[in-house]
Parts: C-alpha cells; sequence; structure tokens
C-alpha cells in the first residue's frame, strides 16, 4: 500500500513541476477512487453471496491508471490477495500501466 500512496503523492508534485498534465493527475485519482470502491463492492458481495465485479473489469481498471487504488483495496480488505492468476496479472497491468507513464514522461521531457 506504500506504493500506492506515494505513487499518488508523486503525480502532483510532477504536475506542479509541469512534468505531468493536471488531467493525467486527475485521471489517476478518479479511476484509483473507481477500482477503491469496486475492490470494495465485489468484497461485499463476496461475502453476501451477491453479484460479483468481473475480474476482467478490476484488471483493466488497473491497467488504466486505477491500479492504486485496486492496490490500496487488495491490503486493506484483503481481497484478491490470495488467488494467483489474479496477483500476477495485477502486476503486470500496473506494470504496463507505469512503463506507459514512464514513455510518455520520456517523450514529453526529450
Amino acid at each position: 500500500m506504500p506504493i500506492a500512496v506515494v505513487f499518488l503523492a508523486v503525480l502532483p508534485v510532477l504536475a506542479l513541476l509541469g512534468r505531468l498534465e493536471w488531467a493525467a493527475v486527475w485521471l489517476y485519482a478518479g479511476l484509483s477512487l473507481l477500482c477503491f470502491v469496486l475492490y470494495w463492492r465485489d468484497k461485499r458481495a463476496a461475502e453476501r453471496g451477491g453479484p460479483r465485479t468481473p475480474e476482467a473489469r478490476l484488471l483493466w481498471l488497473g491497467v488504466l491508471c486505477g491500479w492504486p487504488g485496486g492496490l490500496m483495496a487488495r491490503r486493506l480488505f484483503r481481497h484478491k490477495t490470495v488467488k494467483q492468476p489474479f496477483r500476477l496479472l495485477f502486476w503486470c497491468g500496473a506494470a504496463l500501466n507505469l512503463a506507459l507513464l514512464g514513455g510518455w514522461l520520456y517523450l514529453r521531457a526529450a
């Protein structure tokens, strides 16, 4: 969870320094919040036997900038932390997102 908190704290700093657009900061914040809520709802549904959020939706939201919220929710709610295929795909999605962000920042600096 500290990784996600530090990452989300660094984004506004990058925006203040002019290295990142504020739209990207808000995109990460908004999708992280959405991802966090969906993990919470899915955990509740799992405990109560209600309709679940498809894993593919959670994973794609992570790739699309929501992984910090997903990571915080996974740790806080202890949800989707044991199932190995999901864990691997989650981290692959986060790594893909970070690689795309890093490439974008590199191209902007050039």
